[in-house]
This record gives C-alpha cells, sequence and structure tokens, in this order.
C-alpha cells in the first residue's frame, strides 16, 4: 500500500470515529480522557523504554542538548502528560456553547453554536508530550486526530498512542479517534497535507521550516502555530530587581521552548545601573549574549547581527541592545518578532499602556515572565499549540479553539 493510500485510510476511519465523537457527551468525553490518563501512567515503563531508544539514536546522531531535552521523557514529564488530561476532563466542554443568540423581528429564533472541526491533523517536531496534549484536547472538544510526529521519537510516539488507543473502547469511544499517522518519510506529511475532505484542520507545531512547508504545501486548511523570538524590554520606570528576576526566568528557565525569551532591550537611562547585574547575572547562567555596542563593552559579550536580533534560538543565547524609549523598544520588537510574546518590566501606566497598544503581538506581558504564554499557566488546560496568525486561534490554543460554529436557526413555518 503506497504512503497516500496508509494515510487516507486512518484519515477515512478517523472521520467514521468523528461522527460519533461530535454527539458524546461530557461525562463520556471525561471518563475517557481520565482513562487515557491511567494507561498512560501504567504503560509507563514501555513509553519510558520507548523513549530511551528516540534518545539513544538523538545522540548518537550528535543532535544538540536543546532538541534532545524536547526529546527527552522522564516520571516527572509523564505524570504532567497525564496530569494535562486530567486538567482538559475538568475544564468546561466547548461543544454546544451558544456564542450568540437573539429573536429577530420575524420571530426566527438563531443561535450560534459552537461545534467540532471534526477531524485534526497534528504535525510536530520532536516532543512527544504533544502527542497526549493534542490527543487530550482534540477528544474534549469532540475531535478525532490524526498525529505525526517526526521520526526521531516515533518509538515514544507509538507507545503513547498505544496506551491512549488502549483506554477508549472501555469509556465508550472508538478507539479511532486517536491515531497515529503511518509512515515515517516525506511522503506520509504530504498526504496528509492533500487529505482534504477527509481531514478538516492541519496544525504544524515546530520549527520555521515545517510551519512554512504545511503552511504552503497543504491543501487542507491550516492554524498556524509560530516561532518565538520573544522580547523583554526594560523600561526606564522599571523595579530594576524585579526585572533582572524576570529576564532571567523568561530566558534561562527552559531554553527550548517558543515562550523563552530570545532578545533583552533596555531604556537607556537605567542602561549603565541595569547592564552589569544582568550581563552578569545571564553569564553566571551560561546565557551567551549578542549585544550590541553598549552592551559589548562587558567582557565575553558578542557583537549582534541581525541574524542575532531575528533568531529563535532555542538554547543559553541572547541578542541584546539599548534602545532611547519605549517607542525605540516598539520599532525594534515591530522589525524583529515573530509575533509569539513580548513583555515589559515597567511602573509608569502610560508607558504600559503605549506598549501594550502598539506591540502586536499573539501575547504581551506586563511585569511578569514570557515563560506564562502558556495554555496550562493560563487556565486553559493542556495547549495544543500557540498560534501567531490573526483568524480566530491567537495565542495558546486551548479547547475553545479546536471548535468551529454552526448557526441554528429556529422558525414556526417561517417562509421566505
Amino acid at each position: 500500500m503506497s504512503s497516500e493510500d496508509a494515510v487516507r485510510e486512518v484519515a477515512a476511519r478517523a472521520r467514521a470515529a468523528s461522527h460519533e465523537l461530535a454527539t458524546a457527551t461530557r461525562a463520556t468525553k471525561d471518563a475517557a480522557l481520565h482513562a487515557m490518563a491511567e494507561a498512560l501512567l501504567a504503560a509507563a515503563p514501555q513509553v519510558l523504554a520507548a523513549n530511551a531508544e528516540d534518545v539513544g539514536r538523538a545522540e548518537e546522531a550528535g543532535t544538540p542538548a536543546n532538541i534532545v531535552d524536547r526529546l527527552r521523557l522522564d516520571d516527572s514529564r509523564l505524570a504532567a502528560m497525564a496530569q494535562g488530561l486530567r486538567d482538559v476532563a475538568g475544564l468546561p466542554d466547548p461543544v454546544g456553547e451558544v456564542l450568540r443568540g437573539s429573536t429577530l423581528a420575524n420571530g426566527l429564533e438563531l443561535r450560534q453554536v459552537r461545534v467540532p472541526f471534526g477531524v485534526v491533523g497534528v504535525i510536530y517536531e520532536a516532543r512527544p508530550n504533544v502527542t497526549a496534549d493534542a490527543a487530550g484536547i482534540c477528544v474534549k472538544a469532540g475531535n478525532a486526530v490524526l498525529l505525526r510526529g517526526s521520526s526521531s521519537a516515533r518509538s515514544s510516539n507509538a507507545a503513547v498512542v498505544a496506551a491512549l488507543r488502549g483506554a477508549l473502547p472501555g469509556s465508550g469511544l472508538l478507539e479511532d479517534v486517536v491515531q497515529l499517522v503511518p509512515g515515517e518519510t516525506r511522503d506520509s506529511v504530504t498526504a496528509l497535507m492533500r487529505a482534504r475532505g477527509l481531514v478538516d484542520v492541519l496544525i504544524p507545531r515546530g520549527g520555521a521550516g515545517l510551519i512554512r512547508s504545511v503552511v504552503e504545501g497543504s491543501t487542507v486548511p491550516v492554524i498556524e502555530t509560530g516561532v518565538g523570538n520573544c522580547h523583554v524590554y526594560v523600561d526606564a520606570t522599571a523595579d530594576l530587581e524585579q526585572a533582572l528576576a524576570i529576564v532571567l526566568n523568561s530566558k534561562t528557565q527552559r531554553t527550548s521552548v517558543c515562550n523563552a525569551a530570545e532578545s533583552l532591550l533596555v531604556h537607556e537611562d537605567v542602561a549603565d545601573e541595569f547592564l552589569p547585574l544582568v550581563v552578569e547575572a545571564l553569564q553566571a547562567a551560561g546565557v551567551l549574549v549578542h549585544g550590541d555596542e553598549a552592551f559589548a563593552e562587558y567582557d565575553d559579550v558578542v557583537p549582534v547581527t541581525d541574524e542575532d536580533h531575528a533568531a529563535e534560538f532555542l538554547a543559553l543565547e541572547i541578542s541584546a541592545a539599548v534602545v532611547k524609549d519605549v517607542e525605540g523598544a516598539i520599532e525594534h520588537i515591530r522589525r524583529w518578532s515573530s509575533g509569539h510574546t513580548e513583555a515589559i518590566v515597567a511602573r509608569d501606566q502610560a508607558t504600559i499602556r503605549r506598549f501594550v497598544a502598539a506591540v502586536d503581538s499573539a501575547a504581551v506581558m506586563v511585569n511578569a515572565s514570557t515563560r506564562f504564554t502558556d495554555g496550562g499557566e493560563l487556565g486553559f488546560g493542556a495547549e495544543i499549540g500557540i498560534s501567531t496568525q490573526k483568524l480566530h486561534a491567537r495565542g495558546p490554543m486551548g479547547l475553545p479553539e479546536m471548535t468551529s460554529s454552526k448557526y441554528v436557526v429556529v422558525g414556526d413555518g417561517h417562509v421566505r
């Protein structure tokens, strides 16, 4: 069987399963999510053994440490995946929510209600936790899900999906609502991108190259996630002790994620006081600073380039520059940001309002770390990705973003 035929076969099974899932009660879906969580923990030996195979192959191939970190699972990460499924079960069911409603002048009753997409395909890199997160969110939102992870995580993903599928029949759902897309070559990805009519929406989650290839090559509608060149701007009115903590947390708490800060901007009025503090603290944490002329006065700071300003390092590196004022920070962000998350550290409310209004990113943090751009941290439960586009889904994509809507119009013999 060709890759295209194999992919279309699982997509057809997903389509059939999605019809039943679309009308499942919240109780049934929540029971399934809890069963999936328990099954995942019960399969911990198999999942961790499979993950060790993936990590071993990655290390033998010389994969960068930050990518290996994304790939690696342990007991705590597996427990977090299971808890993410439980958290989603505890969230309100978006399906059937009335978005707006009214009685028209002619007496027709109008309602716009949330409904599932149907079949969602997720194409993602490295991180096997996405397998459980995506499955849980899609099932709760009433969607069947087709999961196409990277070949680097093939053993981990297969083990996770096997555990999740095994839990479904006993909870009243068809196991085909969660499926791994067959194949490890580019052909299977291409087939998924061309399964229009069987797959309703595709979500790419990964690096810029993956996202671009899916957006440009797919005939299936795409919800675009984005890379994270996130900025922290330290204003002249900032509490510098607070600013230092926010910069360090944004950059170093976990470097291999899209909401880690990659760029630092400092108001010139506090540069003399703040730069020696922040450079010392970043370097003590192992961060290589790519700095402009003001930063370059300090030891071991390397000259910053345009490529650095645009980079999503996903590593212990950061670009850094001094700006004249908040307008200079806004101008810099408009030029270099990927539209993911920007943070301002300031006490002046007029400056904060200006920054929030002028910065056009999916999330803006005020006196808080960029690391809070996360579905779990914002109370959405596990997320399926961070969208930087400007359609219905922007920022952390939780349950509501995994639905569409339809209009229900009720009359009493009305004719036009």
